[in-house]
């Protein structure tokens, strides 16, 4: 819903994308709710990322970030976006929204003994040239 109500237009790109392509072959499932085609679960138990940019996303797109875990967000677990200078407190069961082809982040580590793990929501701007190429092989 956050998605969508601030960035309309690349949220409706999205959706146009993903119901393209499950519509192209009915053999596809969709598993999730979500106009993110892909999703990746960060397992942990210490999930930890260095400084990074998602380049194969698209670099107007965004990326769902969900922390869960057992952790305190006080002393770890924190998000960082290093172009924008920011240090975001982000305890267990937050969600951010991202472009993450455009900005450098990164988490803090969390502390011994304690649980961090993460679900990341995408899109490669692979799967929107396929799609908008006519899925050719």
């Amino acid at each position: 819903a956050i998605f969508q109500c601030f960035v309309a237009n690349t949220f409706g790109l999205y959706n146009e994308n993903l119901n393209n392509l499950f519509a192209s072959n009915p053999r596809l499932t969709r598993w999730f709710n979500s106009v993110f085609a892909g999703v990746f679960f960060n397992l942990g138990p210490c999930t930890v990322t260095w400084p990074h940019t998602d380049c194969h996303n698209l670099a107007f797109g965004w990326c769902a970030i969900t922390a869960l875990g057992n952790f305190d967000p006080d002393c770890g677990g924190h998000m960082i976006l290093w172009d924008l200078g920011l240090v975001i407190r982000f305890p267990p069961g937050s969600t951010i929204l991202i472009p993450s082809a455009l900005l450098t982040h990164s988490n803090v580590p969390i502390q011994p003994g304690e649980e961090h793990y993460s679900i990341i929501q995408y899109s490669s701007s692979g799967l929107f040239r396929w799609v908008y190429n006519g899925f050719p092989v």
